[in-house]
């Protein structure tokens, strides 16, 4: 059989059940709600990127109203769109294109939005003061990671071409 005919392998449903349980813990432990970070999950171990309510509901054995409150907060926090099933009036919940990416392009933006209030909040202390000094470090430290972001994410932008070349 050649790579182009080849059948894929049969999903370990209860493998993948074990993967996005133990991977939505990790996100709850990082601070997501618990039941966005096991919704979230299920989406990225889904083949197609995503799922209806009802079969999220199913896969994860939650109620439907479990399902809306998470992808309402997954909606907020722009990891996952809603889009009406074509002929349907049932709405699939899918993931964004490049998450990752703009999941920490945003988080550069509050990192900006961070060194701002601490470099003004460093002024207000005084520099000389130990809560200055200490708030004054904070702020590099944030300018420090949002440089080093961003060459982060020009090079992930260029390695991830090298995963997906275009046909």
């Amino acid at each position: 059989m050649t790579e182009e005919t080849a059948v894929p392998a049969a999903r370990d449903e209860e493998a993948v059940s074990r993967f996005v349980e133990r991977f939505a813990a990790q996100l709850t432990d990082a601070g997501m709600q618990r039941m966005a970070a096991r919704v979230f999950a299920q989406l990225l171990a889904s083949d197609g990127g995503a799922m209806t309510s009802a079969e999220l509901g199913e896969a994860l054995r939650i109620s439907p109203a479990a399902v809306s409150g998470a992808v309402s907060y997954l909606t907020q926090v722009n990891m996952v769109s809603r889009e009406r099933e074509p002929g349907s009036r049932r709405d699939r919940y899918v993931l964004h294109n490049e998450l990752w990416y703009e999941t920490f392009t945003r988080r550069d933006q509050v990192l900006t939005l961070w060194e701002k209030t601490l470099r003004e909040g460093a002024a207000s202390l005084g520099a000389d003061s130990a809560a200055g000094a200490r708030v004054a470090e904070t702020a590099e430290f944030f300018e420090f990671m949002q440089k080093e972001l961003l060459g982060l994410l020009d090079r992930w932008r260029t390695h991830r071409a090298t995963l997906n070349p275009s046909p």
